[in-house]
């Protein structure tokens, strides 16, 4: 391992050069007139595969193309699949950046760019750190696996299917996913939940025409209002609780232990309020802030449109008004039965003068990993080899939906291994990635590799 860990040392300076090439492709996937760009950010990370002794290839789906390649010649060893993702969110709104979210800019030790953290310095840590391996020692010690795929931020809507289709070629002993965060700067953790999603668009429809509001307020309902009644009343506000019927049915509840460990944590409440520029943190009563965001579900409006939102004043009374509503959801919450409910009662909520209705944006189940697996402390062992500090277990909010397909289709968990901070303004403006934690990661995956190698 010595030599490996001097070669990815000697590298640094080249290592930032390729992640600088990789985030300036803006491989945004909600947006339909990026498919190029998507497309270019695929064969990127293929030849990059392809370059350094994979077999790599782009495999079509029914959307944007999955990057696979191979390393398959440790005869007798393991095999580990290493999951990431070349697509990035939406930079909007790009008055909000302080640099250009596609021209890389570092600023202290940071990279400064959409993509740095979620999820291209991730993965590319991951790929580089079994490059290390290949030109230092002639091969990492086991057998690798990589799919990089183009379709995380829209729930990866062809996944799921594609590998259902390739359960043959994706057989594997352990699957490795970076596409989280530590819990803290100095405290590198291991993911072991994360939350699943249900993401509604809610569509009221009104007259048939935007009306005069002088002529024909009061004699219409007006869908805006109507939406906003129905938002309103989608939690109690007393103790923050969603109301949808049956929502919390099947929520597993926390063990003493979880909550203990929970609360041992060092989470800097008042350093994280003066992160995000709030002066209170509200939620759901009972549960403390790390217990809302990891382990209870959610339901919050992405987005209202309806009316005239222009200049000046324009006084109309929309014809339609719309929402998008997102559920983050927990173990053992299904996203179909969450849909039902949803749909169901904001039909009961619905005044006369209105109709409506729903588009699905995307599901995805909840996930939890067992956290007393070997494979899960060899992970954390290689993290405290890689970071230089001990490695603590926590939970994620966020929902990374191949998780539930791999254990599904595959039969294997996930070691959800964190490279990234949690204010690294992932889907925000000005999202960033700490260049030395880019390069911990990078060694973090030629220990792990090293590591499950032994193991075997």
């Amino acid at each position: 391992m010595d030599k490996v860990i001097a070669h990815i040392d000697a590298n640094k300076e080249r290592y930032q050069k390729e992640l600088f090439e990789l985030l300036r492709i803006p491989s945004i996937s909600a947006d339909p007139d990026r498919a190029g760009d998507i497309r270019k950010a695929a064969e990127w990370t293929r030849d990059k595969l392809t370059a350094m002794g994979c077999e790599a290839r782009l495999e079509e789906t029914g959307g944007h193309p999955v990057v696979y390649g191979e390393w398959l010649k440790a005869e007798g060893k393991p095999t580990v699949l290493f999951y990431g993702h070349y697509d990035v969110q939406p930079p909007d709104p790009l008055d909000l950046w302080e640099t250009p979210p596609f021209e890389p800019t570092v600023r202290g030790d940071n990279v400064f760019a959409r993509g740095s953290a979620d999820d291209k310095g991730q993965f590319l840590a991951n790929v580089l750190g079994i490059e290390a391996f290949m030109q230092a020692d002639g091969g990492p010690p086991c057998n690798v696996k990589f799919i990089i795929e183009g379709e995380e931020e829209v729930t990866s809507h062809n996944l799921e299917k594609w590998v259902g289709a390739h359960t043959d070629l994706l057989k594997c002993d352990h699957i490795v996913i970076s596409d989280s965060a530590q819990f803290a700067r100095g405290y590198p953790a291991i993911c072991y939940g994360l939350r699943g999603i249900c993401y509604m668009e809610v569509f009221l429809k009104g007259p048939a025409m935007d009306l005069h509001s002088g002529e024909f307020g009061g004699a219409v309902t007006n869908p805006c209002n109507a939406l906003a009644r129905i938002i309103a009343q989608l939690h109690d506000p007393e103790t923050g609780k969603i109301t949808i019927p049956g929502i919390y049915d099947d929520v597993v509840e926390l063990t003493k232990e979880e909550r203990e460990e929970f609360a041992k944590l060092p989470f800097d409440e008042p350093g994280y309020k003066k992160h995000l520029g709030v002066d209170a943190l509200p939620g759901e009563q009972g549960f403390s802030v790390l217990e809302r965001v990891w382990t209870r579900p959610t339901c919050d409006v992405n987005g209202i449109t309806g009316g005239y939102t222009g200049k000046g004043a324009k006084t109309v009374i929309a014809s339609e008004a719309s929402a998008k509503i997102s559920m983050r959801l927990v173990p053992n919450q299904d996203p179909d039965k969450i849909q039902q409910a949803f749909e169901d009662y904001i039909r009961t909520l619905c005044p006369p003068g209105v109709t409506v209705r729903f588009e699905n944006h995307g599901k995805a189940k909840p996930a939890l990993v067992p956290t007393d697996s070997p494979a899960l402390s060899i992970a954390r062992n290689a993290l405290e080899k890689g970071f230089g500090n001990k490695t603590v277990l926590m939970r994620g909010g966020g929902s990374i939906p191949v998780v539930e397909t791999f254990q599904d289709k595959l039969g294997v968990g996930s070691l959800l291994v964190g490279y990234g901070l949690p204010d690294d303004n992932l889907h925000s403006p000005n999202e960033k990635f700490s260049l030395e934690d880019y390069h911990r990661g990078i060694k973090t995956a030629a220990y792990l590799v090293d590591e499950l190698a032994k193991a075997s």
